[in-house]
């Protein structure tokens, strides 16, 4: 071993050495025999056996990043949508034969161990999933980097259903023990809130402002490795727990006062305890800007005091990191960067602006107004006080530009301050982070564009050179190799194994799509990822589906713009045709129509939607006029587990939002790179797939998004839709009759009065389009040869949509950093 290399022992790459390692880690960290040890027992000495092929690789990684100080990425997110961490580590190390025939040996079946692995639920959908991809694909692409969250301590809710409504538990992913984190106590940072500021005048004469806390916190930081694919590079996540400065008042305790003598510690905990409280409260909304700054005040910290060199030399700081904002909850990184700078280090605003605006980017993942953060200036003084006073410089600093620019027109002035004046005096985050980002990027070609000529146009106008498009990607190791291995082999036989972390070279199966063998090979594969989901639905939630039936699926966060009503009313469509008699029931394609959703635990509507969802799949599921032709299911708390066995499942892929609301998508890219078609608007990254699969192997309906615009502007009335339409009404009827309640029609009348009356996302506009085109999915479908020729192009033309594709474009458009190759291979 070089002499530049950790001294730590490489773990033994044999059968043999693995099986007496794993019994070493049973005896002497579980302390139990193999005889004794319980399913979690096994679980953590696997996870901490298989862990150690990794952490030499990861300090060696460490070691030279250290020696050669590469510019590095730093990946800022309030969410890590990581999945379960066995897998992935088998598959980068490259060892999973070795695992499997060793356990084998030891009459321990590895699947059972898979299932003991709790999924860490640091995510709520997209945006969470879409950092995790991100982090694999640097680190595969041995771009030296580090991400940076927070580690929630029960993560998103675990989603349960009574009576068909929407529950929420807590997510005790903890419960058991993880073995896949690093804590280190030794290294907590500090993090201050409230109090006030004060001016002094400091050595030279000058003036100076320092914030004085009114109370503070300890952050403590939890490493995860994130290993590359079989590159031998080994980057690092780092998410911060909140612990209280004293824990513990003995001297109140010994009074007897018990609740008390842990009052502090039970009140800085709950800064990382909930993945985004519920913020329809004055508490709640507070709580969640303590989250943000806590984790990037420990960020920002850490990289400058513990990453860097003692010696370092800021003034080189934009040669040596760019920090990523992932949406607007880092944002307040900016001013917090701004204060460690002027007055901590007592550098002149100019010079520490100067660097601020090179070291910061922007990636805004919405087009909706509501989504991009505001807060307002009363909770910022109270609980940042500092942070307001040099946002309100920033901001009149950068007035003075605007007005220079555009004299007299102070109309735009307001338009583009950082500061709101109604209704009620706030920062607008995500004019903050344009104002004092390098670069602003959108995540599909439609949301960068919409991104620039509508939500910050005026920014666009201002500062053309900063937007950017980067189309989202998702990461073929876990949601190809890992999740469809059947399909994986098939792959590989067929061009080769260098497609995992090549991508395009998908396009080498093309020729193959007229190949009557592999497409009936193609379609075997798919029938037994069917079968496996049936088996999977069964044990874990009682649902029963056929593998014989066409599988819709439509997976996603609920929100009223992804549509999941649009999609319900087609199922209820469906529903009232063979039941009125209009349509016989042999004419129906068997279909199972698969939900998975979350609602935010304040969202009415959503909530009322998921619970109309299991009224109406209560109703279709048992009503014998059906046969089980149709069937609903909606299994409950989605999640990466999951959607690694149902996306290789899916014929049809539901991406239905209303043209100009969703940003990207990342669940269309994974479902078309499992060989799923799409039926979906022109929106997002949907452009995208239907420009590179082919209009003849997507399903393309609904209004344009210059046709959305239009019909809003002339004063959309949904009302009209529902009067001329005699089917959409029927549907629409249904629900408010009781038909899925019991007969009672105040159970989901908000629904029926919100389409009627608002419908803000135009469902009932898009309605018969939808229904059409699912009508050209049915003629399709009874073509199974001709789909399977579809399924396979989608598969070969989905290259593109590779997180390792997206990487490239940021380090070439936005971060301008080098991969950088590790010194052993």
């Amino acid at each position: 071993m070089s002499e530049s290399l950790d001294p730590i022992t490489v773990p033994d790459r044999t059968v043999e050495g693995f099986v007496q390692e794993f019994l070493r880690e049973l005896h002497f960290g579980q302390g139990v025999d193999l005889s004794r040890a319980s399913t979690n027992d096994k679980y953590l000495a696997l996870a901490r056996t298989v862990r150690h092929h990794l952490m030499s690789r990861w300090m060696q990684t460490l070691r030279h990043q250290g020696q050669v100080q590469a510019k590095s990425v730093a990946y800022l997110s309030a969410e890590f949508l990581l999945g379960r961490q066995l897998d992935n580590a088998l598959l980068a190390a490259d060892i999973d034969g070795i695992v499997t025939e060793g356990l084998t040996s030891l009459g321990i079946d590895l699947d059972d161990l898979r299932q003991a692995e709790q999924e860490p639920g640091l995510g709520n959908g997209g945006l969470g999933r879409l950092a995790a991809c991100f982090i694999d694909s640097l680190a595969t692409l041995s771009v030296p980097s580090i991400g940076y969250g927070i580690r929630y301590e029960y993560g998103i809710f675990r989603q349960t259903f009574v009576d068909g409504w929407q529950v929420e538990q807590p997510d005790t992913w903890l419960e058991l023990g993880s073995p896949w984190e690093f804590p280190h106590p030794e290294a907590a940072v500090k993090v201050n809130f409230g109090g006030s500021t004060e001016t002094y005048i400091d050595d030279d004469g000058n003036a100076r402002t320092r914030w004085l806390p009114g109370w503070s916190v300890i952050g403590v930081p939890y490493n995860y490795m994130v290993p590359g694919y079989r590159n031998g590079r080994v980057n690092t996540l780092r998410l911060w727990s909140a612990r209280a400065e004293k824990s513990f008042d003995l001297q109140i305790f010994n009074s007897g006062d018990y609740a008390d003598a842990v009052r502090a510690q039970t009140f800085a905990e709950n800064i990382s305890k909930v993945l985004y409280p519920e913020d329809s409260t004055p508490q709640g909304k507070e709580l969640r800007l303590q989250q943000q700054y806590f984790f990037v005040a420990c960020s920002l910290a850490d990289f400058l005091d513990n990453v860097l060199p003692a010696d370092f030399d800021l003034t080189k700081l934009p040669e040596r990191i760019v920090f990523q904002l992932n949406d607007t909850h880092p944002v307040i990184a900016i001013p917090e960067l701004m204060r460690l700078l002027v007055d901590d280090r007592g550098w002149s605003w100019d010079d520490a602006w100067a660097v601020t605006q090179q070291v910061f980017a922007y990636t805004c993942h919405t087009l909706l107004p509501e989504a991009l953060e505001v807060w307002s200036v009363e909770l910022l003084g109270r609980l940042l006080p500092r942070h307001l006073e040099i946002i309100y410089r920033i901001n009149d600093e950068f007035l003075a530009q605007v007005r220079k620019a555009y004299p007299g027109d102070e109309l735009r002035v307001r338009r583009m301050s950082i500061i709101a004046e109604f209704p009620e005096r706030a920062v607008r985050m995500a004019f903050l982070a344009t104002v004092a980002g390098a670069k602003v990027n959108g995540v599909a070609e439609l949301h960068s564009q919409l991104l620039r000529d509508k939500v910050l146009n005026d920014f666009s106008a201002y500062y053309p050179d900063k937007f950017t498009n980067v189309t989202n990607g998702v990461t073929p190791r876990r949601f190809v190799r890992m999740a469809n291995p059947a399909l994986s082999g098939l792959i590989t036989e067929a061009i080769g194994e260098g497609w995992v972390t090549d991508l395009e070279r998908l396009r080498e199966l093309e020729p193959l799509a007229e190949d009557a063998e592999f497409r009936r090979r193609f379609a075997q594969i798919k029938r037994e990822n069917k079968t496996r989901l049936v088996d999977l639905l069964a044990a874990r939630d009682g649902i029963e589906i056929s593998p014989d039936a066409m599988l819709d699926v439509m997976v996603k966060r609920l929100h009223e713009y992804k549509r999941q009503m649009l999609k319900l009313l087609h199922v209820i469509t469906l529903y009232d045709r063979v039941t009125s008699g209009e349509l016989p029931i042999d004419q129906v394609t068997p279909r199972t129509f698969a939900f998975g959703a979350k609602a935010a635990p304040g969202y009415k509507m959503a909530k009322q939607i998921i619970g109309l969802i299991n009224a109406v799949g209560r109703t279709v599921n048992t009503d014998p006029a059906l046969e089980g032709r149709l069937r609903v299911a909606f299994p409950a708390n989605y999640n990466v587990t999951l959607a690694e066995t149902l996306v290789p499942a899916a014929d049809l892929s539901e991406q239905i939002s209303l043209a100009g609301k969703e940003a990207s998508g990342t669940g269309n890219m994974k479902f078309a790179l499992n060989g799923a078609l799409t039926i979906g608007t022109d929106d997002g990254a949907n452009v995208e797939i239907r420009q590179l699969v082919g209009d003849e192997h997507f399903f393309l309906f609904g209004l344009t998004e210059p046709e959305v615009a239009d019909i809003v502007d002339a004063g959309y009335r949904p009302s009209t839709y529902y009067a001329n339409n005699a089917t959409l009404r029927r549907a629409l009827d249904h629900i408010a009759e009781g038909t899925f309640s019991g007969g009672d029609r105040r159970v989901f009348e908000p629904i029926v009065s919100n389409l009627l009356h608002e419908d803000r996302f135009l469902v009932l506009a898009d309605y018969q389009s939808y229904v059409d085109a699912q009508d050209r999915v049915e003629a399709a479908y009874a073509d199974q040869d001709g789909w399977m020729r579809s399924a396979v192009l989608n598969v070969a033309r989905s290259g593109f949509f590779s997180s390792d594709r997206s990487i490239k474009d940021y380090l070439d458009r936005i971060w301008h950093a080098e991969p950088v190759a590790p010194p052993f291979v």
